[in-house]
């Protein structure tokens, strides 16, 4: 539910960071958390839109050789077509396929934080896309995967109670965090084109798909 509250320890675990920093954020006021008597609580919908504006305005102070290159990070044999309509499923499914890339070299530590991570705070960004991230030590550079779904996957929780039918799956090496915010922003920004995410859904095949990413 979008009033679920979070404890410092739950949001820390969200934004892979420190209970210390959470703590020391909210003192500061830098981000949204209310008092219940000594204890710090965060409200999920505000955690969410923080987080959602830390990332539109991430790629503003970044430099331009940092960019993201959709080739650079994808490629053919990482777009599958999911048949599943659950979301454990179709993120389980992914995962496999993002584990392919060299890139990884923990596939079961990458599902069991992909799950994690998802069980904690849906990554659903609404008009039928999700992007579930992680960051971790056994990434050595950031690599994503793309899931096209042939059904509904509607237990998303996603912010516009619209069914999710595009996955976006990216890990990065925990000591990238400015390029992991951008590419986050990236996509989220590039898939606010509905000709776009029609076109993916629509794809024949997954070369057809990555053109049209690598393209637009």
């Amino acid at each position: 539910m979008a009033d679920d509250i979070l404890t410092i320890e739950e949001v820390a675990k969200y934004l892979r960071v420190s209970e210390r920093t959470v703590y020391d954020w909210a003192q500061k006021g830098e981000i949204p958390a209310g008092k219940i008597g000594t204890v710090w609580r965060f409200k999920k919908n505000e955690i969410e839109k923080w987080v959602d504006d830390r990332l539109s305005n991430s790629s503003k102070s970044l430099p331009e050789n940092t960019a993201v290159r959709v080739q650079n990070i994808l490629s053919p044999d990482r777009i599958v077509f999911i048949e599943h309509s659950s979301r454990r499923d179709a993120l389980v499914e992914l995962s496999e396929v993002l584990g392919t890339a060299p890139q990884i070299k923990n596939l079961n530590e990458l599902t069991v934080e992909i799950l994690k991570r998802e069980e904690l705070m849906s990554t659903a960004i609404g008009r039928g896309i999700a992007i579930p991230h992680v960051r971790l030590s056994s990434v050595t550079d950031l690599v994503m995967a793309v899931g096209i779904c042939r059904h509904d996957i509607l237990d998303f929780q996603s912010i516009d109670d619209l069914p999710v039918r595009l996955l976006f799956m990216v890990a990065a090496a925990y000591n990238q965090h400015a390029y992991y915010l951008q590419t986050l922003s990236f996509f989220s920004s590039k898939l606010k084109n509905a000709g776009l995410r029609e076109g993916l859904i629509n794809a024949p095949t997954a070369q057809d798909a990555y053109n049209l990413l690598a393209e637009s």
